[in-house]
């Protein structure tokens, strides 16, 4: 009996390294799903943030002027607040679009403003409506117009909408089958300790003293899945930041962690689900369901 039962330990040997090895090739691939969602995510906020609004003003006093700078810079949407004045304004208007009046018109027919960036957050339709209507109605006699490319806001926040929706619905179709082939990974792997499981019970093991080594061995392979996986795409990060460089400006590593994290985690936590389920399924059935 005790050499059937080593027999049985030796023979489930090839199948946790089959097992971690395609752990670690699931949670690869959910890892490359949710580094490219992080990436688009900062992308878009990027480009978000990098729309500029410019308030145009009225008024030339310049203690008026700088109270509304402040007010604007005081408030969780703004970033990167500018008093712009007419030289500025030629300057800014002569490289937008690569040419000079100067040689047709003698004064200056743009308006001083204040110009800032929004928060990614606060470029959509709705928000900067309130902005708009923010600014309107306090400084309205020294503000005329509160300009942004509108017709781009709203694209964005459309666009931004009806991606997400679709990549939240391939995210959650994607967990359900990483869920599902990481269990049927384990259960093949515990298959094959099944005529040890009962024997164990046969002689008077509880399910605890039997099912604890095994929990742990599977909090083991699963962390060994999660640090291979990570492994994988590290690498496959570092490659593609080296071909596109570009990538490394909306690399996050605080959220980049975060994914790291998670990976380990659901390895870890599918694992010993799995694991302890699968025990617990054979120390129920009578030995000659096991055959």
């Amino acid at each position: 009996m005790e050499t059937r039962g080593k027999g049985s330990l030796k023979r489930s040997k090839p199948n946790y390294i089959f097992s971690i090895i395609g752990v670690a090739l699931v949670l690869f691939i959910m890892g490359i799903m949710g580094w490219f969602f992080l990436n688009v995510k900062q992308a878009s906020n990027l480009f978000k943030e990098d729309i500029r609004f410019s308030a145009y003003l009225r008024t030339m006093n310049k203690d008026s002027i700088s109270q509304i700078q402040q007010f604007i810079a005081k408030k969780p949407y703004a970033k990167g607040v500018t008093y712009v004045n007419k030289e500025s304004a030629k300057a800014i208007w002569n490289k937008e679009n690569n040419e000079d009046w100067a040689k047709i018109l003698d004064v200056n027919p743009l308006p001083e403003s204040i110009d800032f960036y929004a928060k990614a957050a606060y470029v959509n339709k709705d928000s900067m409506q309130k902005i708009s209507d923010d600014l309107m109605g306090k400084y309205g006699n020294q503000i005329t117009d509160l300009q942004y490319p509108k017709s781009l806001v709203s694209n964005l926040d459309e666009k931004a909408k009806a991606y997400g929706l679709a990549f939240l619905v391939i995210s959650v179709l994607l967990c359900i089958v990483v869920i599902f082939s990481i269990d049927n990974t384990i259960r093949l792997a515990m298959f094959s300790n099944r005529f040890l499981i009962k024997t164990m019970q046969m002689v008077g093991a509880t399910r605890g003293f039997i099912a604890k080594p095994m929990d742990i061995k599977a909090v083991v392979n699963g962390c060994i899945s999660g640090l291979l996986a990570i492994a994988l795409l590290f690498s496959l990060i570092q490659w593609l930041e080296n071909q596109i460089p570009e990538l490394k400006a909306i690399n996050d590593t605080n959220q980049t962690l975060v994914l790291f994290a998670g990976m380990i985690l659901m390895g870890v936590g599918i694992s010993l689900f799995s694991t302890h389920r699968s025990v617990i399924k054979y120390l129920k059935m009578k030995l000659d369901d096991l055959y």
